[in-house]
């Protein structure tokens, strides 16, 4: 039970994938509140292409350093709490895929605490981890590509 649903997991992720190749849509996309519901107990994508990628974020621990030198991030919470810092310099810095680079913590920086109804945006190459997550921490995350 436990294989067939880590593939099926794996398939939807492909796909998803695949489709972040194609081009924007040119009509309107509705996503259903329980498309949305599901992705938020996930963490999951909700919509990728060329031009931008929506996703459910979902925390419960705080994570690594992460920079986007093709993405700017956009975070809307959605419920709960956090401290996240932005900027300063990495440490342990190692690339991970193509324009997505990932370290341990980082030096300097501005801290900040995210509440529901926040918004922030994070400017492409600009260093950014949660350093503490009070409880579970739902976010919409919008990544334009530039």
């Amino acid at each position: 039970m436990k294989t067939a649903l880590l593939l099926a997991l794996l398939t939807i992720g492909s796909v998803r994938l695949v489709a972040a190749l194609e081009p924007p849509p040119t009509e309107v996309v509705q996503i259903d509140h329980a498309k949305v519901g599901a992705a938020f107990a996930g963490g999951l994508p909700l919509l990728a292409n060329t031009s931008y990628k929506i996703s459910a974020g979902r925390r419960v621990v705080p994570g690594s350093v992460e920079v986007h030198t093709q993405d700017t991030d956009i975070f809307y919470v959605v419920e709960g709490s956090a401290t996240f810092v932005t900027g300063g310099t990495v440490a342990d810095s190692k690339t991970v895929g193509p324009g997505e680079i990932r370290g341990t913590a980082t030096t300097g920086g501005v801290t900040h605490h995210l509440t529901k109804g926040d918004v922030i945006v994070i400017p492409k190459g600009t260093p950014h981890w949660f350093t503490a997550v009070d409880g579970t921490f739902l976010y919409f995350v919008v990544k334009v590509t530039q």
